[in-house]
């Protein structure tokens, strides 16, 4: 699994990074990351599957 934000989606509500903190980082606007997919260890991935639905504009981006 790999997983992204897209940049033009994300309005900073941080939710992403509420629920994985071990994968998405918060810059100091608030706005999250990453913006280029990034491969998740599979230990993350249920908590990644989270964090996207916790999303209100649907910012994160899984590809499998």
């Amino acid at each position: 699994m790999r997983v992204r934000v897209d940049p033009t989606k994300c309005e900073a509500f941080g939710k992403c990074a509420e629920v994985s903190p071990e994968v998405f980082e918060l810059d100091e606007f608030g706005y999250a990351g990453p913006d280029d997919f990034t491969d998740i260890p599979t230990e993350f991935e249920v908590k990644v599957r989270q964090a996207e639905a916790a999303c209100p504009t649907g910012a994160v981006v899984i590809e499998e």
